[in-house]
Parts: C-alpha cells; structure tokens; sequence
C-alpha cells in the first residue's frame, strides 16, 4: 500500500511533516500506554511528535498486508502491520504498528502493540513526560 510506503518513510526520516496528510481529520490512535485512543489529527500528529522524540533507534523491521475489522465501526478495512524495533530510556521494544485505511487510501485507524511490560511502563512514562511539555495533556 502506498499510504504505508510512504508512512513508514516519513517515521524513519523523522518527518513529522510528512505524516500530516496520511491521516484522516478524525484519525484514532490506539495506545498501549492509555485505555482510551488519541483523537483526531492534531491530537495524533502531536503525539507522534512526542513518539519520534522518545524512541531510540527506531526501524520498521517486516510488514503483513490484510484487512481487518475496525475498532470504531467494526467494518472490514484494508489495513497494514508494520513490525519494528526501537528502544526507550535504554530497554529494548518489539513492536507492531496496525493501520487501517479508507477508501482514500488515507490512515483512519491506528493501534500500537509493544513488549515486554517494562517497555510498555517505561514508554508510558516518556510519552506522558513529552505530552505534557508539549502542553497536550
């Protein structure tokens, strides 16, 4: 899928830019590290924002394309995994980026699974930290 190409592209240089039009306006992002998903572009891109501070040596290490049944509506989307590897605060993450597409090919859902659980504490605590500098939570 294109959208992914280009996605995975703009993660790995850091171009927080670039992922702007990949989303759509009402994007939800599904977290780990919050029960409830983050909303809407502004909200999303801010968030990434904070992601590409936080993880060290980030890379996309394999991809699995499908279609899967979103979370908010249940309807069958074409949809991507991306898996990667980064670090945070010095402990490894393995993990899986699920994106679901609409009929634009645009980014409509997004959900995050990492590993282990001192990984998913310690992004948690980095992500909160760059959410709240930055004046988003």
């Amino acid at each position: 899928m294109e959208t992914a190409e280009r996605f995975r592209a703009a993660v790995e240089k850091r171009d927080l830019t670039a992922l702007e039009d990949l989303f759509t306006e009402d994007v939800r992002l599904y977290s780990p590290v919050k029960f409830t998903p983050f909303e809407g572009r502004p909200m999303v891109l801010g968030l990434f924002g904070v992601l590409l501070r936080v993880f060290e040596d980030f890379r996309y290490v394999g991809d699995f394309e499908g279609a899967a049944e979103t979370s908010a509506d249940g309807a069958q989307a074409p949809a991507e995994v991306l898996l990667f590897r980064a670090a945070v605060g010095g402990r490894e993450i393995h993990g899986i980026d699920l994106l679901h597409f609409d009929e634009a090919g645009r980014i409509k859902e997004f959900t995050v699974m990492v590993r282990p659980q001192s990984a998913v504490q310690a992004l948690g605590q980095a992500v909160l930290a760059g959410l709240v500098a930055d004046g988003l939570a």
